[in-house]
């Protein structure tokens, strides 16, 4: 080979480099940017700072609390939002939607239908959309900009994780305020969870359990409780994916209170 292929043939080897690069590089912007703000996408004017404003209040004239959602309007613009999820001091404050096509129909599209990168906050057709089942797993991306579930990477932080102010959070669902206890934070395998563990079968849901409150994982924090987990115990488990490698972070909660809204 002379001299002028060789010159040739590394100026192809440097461009095709650049060209992967370019593409890698655009490919995480895309994620960081795709998230436009889900309550921008929302017709019914629901925004962050309105809902985490109305977390606790509650009618002077019931004691029954207050739903900041309007499931209405929601359901006027998609009746697949089920619920709404809160964790403070965090961005995750989203709509929980639950496809009747496909378990993973809203992996990329938004509250819309249409095509997002960031996808939304999302439950398989396996579960219940009242959280009534065992166990409920929701799924979110792990966004670079912070948005979707990467804020659950925040309880990887012991002093966020153990603030009294990150005990609980809050779901919201047409008539229901549900308030879960954090109970751990770990990282965990990718195995499906719905699909690896037969929660109607107490062995395996009494052993489940007990993953929950001592993981196997080098990576967790765990709350210590002031009662044991039982049979009779519901668990919402949030999961998105790891910074970097193999696997999935899990925070894990149990739900202490199922009180009907005003």
């Amino acid at each position: 080979m002379n001299r002028e292929n060789r010159s040739k043939k590394y100026i192809i080897i440097i461009v095709f480099i650049l060209l992967i690069t370019l593409g890698v590089i655009g490919y995480f912007l895309f994620g960081s940017f795709a998230d436009s703000g889900v309550e921008e996408q929302l017709s019914s004017g629901v925004g962050v700072s309105s809902v985490e404003k109305n977390t606790s209040s509650k009618s002077k004239a019931s004691k029954k609390p207050d739903n900041p959602i309007d499931f209405k309007k929601l359901h006027k613009q998609n009746d697949e939002i089920v619920a709404w999820i809160i964790i403070p001091d965090t961005k995750i404050n989203y709509p929980i939607l639950q496809s009747r096509v496909a378990d993973d129909f809203y992996l990329h599209r938004d509250v819309n239908k249409n095509s997002s990168y960031a996808g939304s906050i999302y439950m398989e057709y396996c579960n219940s959309d009242e959280f009534t089942d065992r166990v409920t797993v929701l799924y979110g991306h792990n966004m670079i900009n912070g948005s979707m579930f990467a804020n659950l990477h925040k309880f990887e932080d012991k002093s966020f994780f153990d603030s009294k102010k990150h005990r609980y959070f809050y779901v919201y669902t047409p008539d229901r305020k549900l308030t879960y206890q954090v109970v751990s934070a770990y990282v965990y395998d990718d195995r499906h969870i719905m699909n690896s563990f037969n929660f109607a079968e107490n062995s395996v849901f009494k052993s489940y359990l007990k993953d929950v409150t001592n993981p196997r994982s080098y990576t967790k924090n765990v709350r210590k409780l002031e009662r044991k987990l039982t049979l009779d115990d519901r668990i919402l488990t949030l999961s998105t994916c790891l910074n970097s490698g193999d696997g999935r972070y899990l925070l894990q909660g149990v739900l202490e209170k199922d009180e009907f809204t005003g």
